[in-house]
């Protein structure tokens, strides 16, 4: 290693993000790289407040070089494919035929806008692939939203009652969300029950068991998993997808899933 080098990169790294505490940046050891005449270092910044953030450089032998951000393996998939397969999919509220050879698991939040913008073009794709998309809805209400937990509460117990009736109760909480708060969100869902004419007592007793409250937690567990932290999140055979869902990529993304999968055959 170049003498003084950690002292050469701390200081061209503090001017670069301009970092006035040297004792907010700290660099990890050198470790060898991926490629020859690289070695790579961990650097973290920190705010001083608890916060921090760490990335990855490489630096070259002669220590006048360095690469800040993802080197990408090409032997490896560009996907980022995750594995789904240990996640709860059966028994939950699903749109297309169990044996579609697509799999979406949508991670969302009814309180969430981009959730209600993104959901219309989720069930866009099961419907233009009819018969190879199939989609798995996944509860995921987030911290600090007052009211989602109860709206997917709700939905599942109107699912448990009559299946079909979930998707009414997740386009009613969504078309609603700027009416709906932590004071009245009971009022919407004894209005959805009476509406969709679903037993109250029923969908009461529910709504105060376990086994309702028990899915929600354990989509939860599964969307932590796989690190979901922002609704939607979206899975495509394992492909994440996450924010507000743009329907060209969705569309890109699928297509391209059906075309590998009828050039194996």
């Amino acid at each position: 290693m170049v003498p003084n080098l950690d002292t050469k990169l701390l200081d061209f790294l503090r001017k670069h993000f301009r970092i006035p505490d040297s004792d907010n940046l700290k660099l990890g050891p050198a470790t060898a790289g991926p490629m020859p005449g690289l070695s790579t270092r961990t650097v973290t910044a920190s705010n001083g407040q608890g916060g921090s953030a760490s990335s990855t450089i490489f630096v070259n032998e002669a220590g006048d070089k360095l690469i800040l951000g993802q080197l990408l393996d090409l032997s490896q998939d560009p996907w980022g494919r995750v594995d789904v397969n240990a996640m709860h999919l059966d028994d939950r509220p699903t749109m297309g035929p169990a044996d579609a050879p697509i799999t979406l698991v949508e991670f969302a939040d009814f309180e969430c806008p981009h959730c209600a913008r993104s959901l219309p073009k989720v069930e866009a794709a099961v419907h233009k692939h009819e018969g190879q998309v199939r989609l798995v809805y996944k509860y995921f209400p987030l911290a600090g939203h007052t009211w989602a937990r109860a709206a997917a509460i709700a939905s599942e117990c109107a699912r448990l009652q009559n299946p079909t009736v979930f998707w009414d109760f997740a386009e009613a909480f969504y078309r609603d969300q700027s009416s709906i708060d932590a004071n009245n969100i009971g009022e919407h869902i004894d209005s959805l029950t009476a509406e969709h004419k679903l037993d109250p007592q029923l969908m009461h007793a529910c709504m105060l068991g376990k086994e309702a409250d028990k899915r929600i937690d354990e989509d939860l567990k599964d969307g932590d998993a796989v690190h979901v932290n922002s609704t939607p999140t979206l899975f495509v055979n394992g492909i994440p997808l996450s924010g507000e869902i743009d329907d060209k990529i969705i569309d890109f993304v699928v297509s391209s899933e059906l075309e590998s999968r009828h050039a194996a055959r």
